[in-house]
């Protein structure tokens, strides 16, 4: 199993602030529904979840992140989706 080195974690957390200002990630978020188990938040309690988590070597791309509620952030972890069960 690939580990990236801290480095790089850090690196892709630096893209993610920035990506988290950006426009589309504003877009992708107005809705307010959590991209895992569809629930409907405020816009502004939507969290940013790499599918492919960065501890897995995932990266901070238009592909990889999704906005989802804080309570499925904190459930799903560093785990892949297939590994966690949502509600």
């Amino acid at each position: 199993m690939y580990i990236p080195e801290e480095e790089e974690i850090h690196r892709e957390k630096a893209k993610a602030r920035q990506l988290r200002a950006s426009q589309w990630w504003k877009r992708k978020c107005a809705k307010g529904v959590c991209h895992w188990c569809g629930k409907t938040v405020a816009p502004g309690d939507l969290t940013m979840d790499h599918v492919l988590p960065l501890a897995r070597g995932g990266k901070t791309t238009k592909n990889n992140v999704v906005p989802c509620c804080k309570e499925c952030n904190t459930r799903k972890k560093s785990r892949m989706p297939v590994q966690w069960d949502t509600p």
